[in-house]
């Protein structure tokens, strides 16, 4: 495929003197073992514009019936995305039916694909295969059925390429859809007002319709489906874990990187509520300490962030909760050390009738 026809999204502008590198540039894709894993596999595509559709729906058709969705978005336009500036804002949906999250980005489908500030995906943990498309306009896939996504990607006209180039190795401006005059948008994005074309507008209506929540860049990880079900395993094997094992064990450590957020802002449950947010803490790390080495070292890195941040919050910690005497775990419970610093009123009523506050 020439230059001359390549489908670039309207939010990709490559510059001029990149013309030399942009006549070898074609639809492809890349894939290999994801790091640190042995059978999970990263594709990395390049497609034109008007294949993300086509693309989008054969991956969907593939996952189960229920995902979640994925949005990521620049705060403020006029801070293109690049090295310096703060990082995007990302959000995931809660596990939806799969045709209702396709019913709802229907009308929004094409300003996700074109805008040049925003990136969306589709992914269910359960069975570790995710689908992203970046505001670079290349698509990410991560899968343990590598076998399947090369038969999406040949139905859909894509070739393996082992020198594919993609939008990111190229110098390139980034445009949002306001950029446009309306008569040359495309003829479905033509007739939309400008408050529709707004990303931040049109974004913050997927995060309604969708009821999304943020989360922090750095909690977002992939679990394999053999990775699930050896931590599915390994809660079995405890008589207190065993009702959450077949839990998604991806919400598990976002709600544990939640319970830490909520002590920074001001802990507003009582002690029972706090407790439970430790117990969540003892059951990742029971897993942690009866899975393979490899996947442990993984879970470490993911609650890495939110460890320290609570380690950082925590006060008085000549003092100890009560930690569990039923869970025999190596590690030194941390989280059962000291108090975080801001108490809201039953926490802190609840903790002077168990005498935390005796001099």
């Amino acid at each position: 495929m020439s230059i001359s026809t390549f489908d670039f999204p309207l939010g990709i502008h490559p510059w001029p003197s990149e013309k030399r590198r942009l006549r070898r540039f074609q639809e492809g894709y890349t894939f290999g073992l994801l790091e640190n894993s042995s059978d999970s596999y990263r594709f990395t595509v390049m497609a034109g514009a008007d294949k993300i559709d086509r693309l989008f729906h054969a991956f969907a058709a593939a996952m189960p019936d229920e995902c979640f969705f994925i949005l990521e978005y620049y705060a403020d336009e006029d801070e293109p995305p690049n090295e310096e500036n703060s990082e995007p804002l990302l959000y995931y949906s809660p596990y939806l039916p799969k045709q209702q999250i396709l019913e709802a980005l229907k009308p929004y489908f094409s300003r996700l694909v074109h805008d040049g500030f925003v990136g969306f995906g589709l992914a269910n943990n359960q069975v570790g295969m995710e689908l992203f498309y970046s505001e670079e306009k290349v698509m990410t896939c991560f899968t343990c059925n590598h076998i399947r996504v090369m038969d999406i990607l040949g139905g859909c006209g894509l070739p393996y390429q082992s020198r594919q180039l993609f939008t990111s190795d190229l110098g390139h401006d980034h445009l949002s859809l306001l950029c446009y005059r309306p008569e040359t948008l495309p003829a479905d994005l033509a007739t939309l007002k400008e408050q529709s074309l707004d990303y931040l507008h049109f974004c913050r209506e997927i995060t309604e319709i969708l009821e999304m929540y943020p989360v922090e860049d750095d909690l977002s990880f992939f679990l394999s489906q053999k990775e699930q079900q050896t931590i599915e395993q390994c809660l079995l094997s405890h008589p207190e874990f065993c009702g959450l094992a077949e839990e998604d064990f991806g919400d598990l450590l976002l709600s544990w990187s939640d319970f830490v957020q909520e002590c920074e802002a001001g802990f507003e449950g009582g002690l029972e509520d706090y407790h439970d947010g430790l117990r969540l803490r003892d059951l990742i790390q029971y897993v942690i300490e009866g899975v393979p080495a490899l996947l442990a070292r993984k879970l470490m890195d993911v609650v890495a962030e939110a460890d320290r941040r609570l380690r950082h919050n925590l006060i008085d910690c000549r003092k100890r909760l009560d930690a569990p005497r039923n869970l025999p775990l190596r590690d030194d419970r941390f989280w059962y050390r000291g108090m975080v610093r801001k108490q809201g009123v039953v926490l802190r009523r609840d903790l002077i009738r168990q005498g935390w506050f005796q001099p």
